[in-house]
C-alpha cells in the first residue's frame, strides 16, 4: 500500500539464510559493505526503527529523519520522533514528508516486530541475503512468493542484495 502522499514504504534488511537478523540485540556478522548499502539506501528518507534497534545503534542516524516505534508511552529519545503503532508511524511519516520531494520514502529498518507490523503496508523490500546460518533470536518475516516477486538481484562481496516488489495491490504479507 502506497502512503496517501504517494510515498513508498520499503523494508530494508540483512537476512541470513536461516532467517536470522539478530542475536542478543546485535547483528551476528560484520559486513561493512552492507552497512554502507543500508546507509545509501536509507539516506535522505524517513527511517522507522524499533526501540531496541534504535538503542542498539545508540544515536539518530545522520541524514535521515528517524521515527522510533515503541509500546512504552513514556519513552523519549533525543533527536527522533516517537510513535506507538505502525499506523501512527506511517501517518507521522506522511506528515514529515508532506511538501518534500516525491522521491522521499518511508524506510523500515527493523527489528523483527517492526518488520512484521510494516509488511502489510510495504510496497517493496530490499533484502541483503547473507550466506551464513548463525544462531540468533530475531528473525525476518518470511517472504511469500505468492505475494512478492523478485525484480532485481545484485551480488556483492560476501552477500547479495535482492529487491522485491509486492506481487499484487491487495494487502497482506
Amino acid at each position: 500500500m502506497t502512503t496517501p502522499a504517494g510515498r513508498r514504504v520499503t523494508l530494508v534488511a540483512a537476512v541470513a539464510e536461516n532467517g536470522v537478523i539478530g542475536a542478543d540485540a546485535n547483528i551476528p556478522w560484520k559486513l561493512p559493505e552492507d552497512f554502507a548499502h543500508f546507509k545509501a539506501t536509507t539516506m535522505g528518507h524517513v527511517l522507522v526503527l524499533g526501540r531496541t534497534t534504535h538503542e542498539g545503534i545508540g544515536r539518530p542516524l545522520p541524514g535521515r529523519t528517524t521515527i522510533v516505534l515503541t509500546r512504552d508511552p513514556s519513552y523519549t529519545a533525543d533527536g527522533v520522533e516517537i510513535a506507538h503503532s505502525i499506523t501512527d508511524a506511517l501517518a507521522l511519516a506522511d506528515r514529515l514528508l508532506d511538501g518534500q520531494p516525491d522521491d522521499r520514502q518511508v524506510m523500515i529498518g527493523g527489528g523483527a516486530a517492526v518488520y512484521a507490523a510494516a509488511l502489510p503496508y510495504a510496497d517493496e523490500q530490499v533484502v541483503s541475503e547473507i550466506p551464513l546460518a548463525p544462531e540468533g533470536d530475531t528473525h525476518y518475516p518470511e517472504i511469500s512468493p505468492k505475494r512478492w516477486r523478485e525484480v532485481r538481484r545484485e551480488p556483492r562481496d560476501g552477500f547479495t542484495i535482492v529487491w522485491w516488489e509486492r506481487a499484487f495491490a491487495c494487502g497482506g504479507s
